[in-house]
């Protein structure tokens, strides 16, 4: 049976804080912090929230802290397609919107898309039709062979770097699905070895090769601030950019060919 005390202490264990570090951040003794881990004392709900704050402990789990210590959950988890929602959607689409004809996408905690814009569309057209399956994720969709991966051009280098990406998401979430992720493309691997050089010194890119010539992007995330809704806790936007001036023209030339074939279509479909 899981213990409000033992959860804490493994999340304070990962975050490599001694209790001495997490009382002074919260603001109570080192003595009480001892007393609640090794359950001879009950926090209050407002303290197992303030601790699970100090360590960063992630909306999805400060519920299961809440259950373990006696309490209802304090933290709702919404689809992002239920009304209450609608404004949270209307501001995503407004965002992936306004990066166009640079591609954009919104992804949940375990990788999995949940909206794009339209240059997505072109990325996903190289990509079998099984990978297209919902839940559509991102990792598999950028290092499996049936996806991306073979028009990757420094896909070692990227690999490199989703590993790293994982590790620090499962260190940070304790999240299994994407434990499961990680092992699914990097257990074979072995020891984390030497990060090949970035061949940019501003960031890490992607670089692609379509037969409209090379594309070399590199991406921001966006996260919602101060979330209460699991969900929004959850979820960012990745946002592409061209690394150099080709990248960004050939992007303008595939936004602008696929605004002449839909407007070509439009004309074929009139009466």
């Amino acid at each position: 049976m899981e213990t409000v005390g033992g959860l804490l202490r493994g999340w304070r264990h990962g975050r490599q804080l001694s209790q001495l570090d997490l009382a002074l951040a919260a603001g109570v003794s080192p003595r009480y912090v001892s007393l609640v881990e090794t359950g001879r004392s009950r926090p209050s709900a407002d303290m197992v929230l303030r601790l699970a704050a100090r360590l960063e402990v992630p909306l999805r789990h400060r519920n299961r802290l809440l259950v373990a210590a006696g309490f209802a959950p304090r933290y709702r988890e919404r689809p992002l397609d239920e009304p209450d929602m609608s404004a949270v959607r209307d501001a995503v689409r407004r965002v992936l919107h306004a990066h166009e004809p640079y591609p954009a996408l919104v992804m949940d905690g375990r990788w999995n898309v949940v909206m794009t814009n339209a240059p997505v569309d072109h990325f996903l057209a190289y990509v079998d039709p099984e990978l297209l399956v919902p839940p559509l994720n991102m990792v598999r969709l950028g290092l499996d062979p049936r996806g991306l991966a073979s028009r990757i051009v420094n896909l070692a280098e990227v690999r490199s770097f989703l590993r790293a990406r994982l590790s620090r998401q499962i260190a940070r979430t304790g999240d299994p699905a994407v434990a499961a992720l990680y092992d699914e493309f990097f257990a074979a691997d072995g020891p984390d070895g030497q990060r090949p050089p970035p061949e940019s010194e501003v960031a890490t890119p992607m670089i692609f090769r379509f037969q409209e010539g090379e594309l070399s992007l590199f991406s921001t995330i966006t996260t919602f601030g101060t979330p209460q809704d699991i969900t929004l806790d959850e979820i960012s936007i990745e946002s592409y950019y061209p690394s150099d001036a080709a990248s960004a023209e050939l992007l303008r030339g595939l936004a602008d060919a696929g605004a002449d074939a839909g407007a070509d279509a439009g004309a074929d479909a009139t009466p």
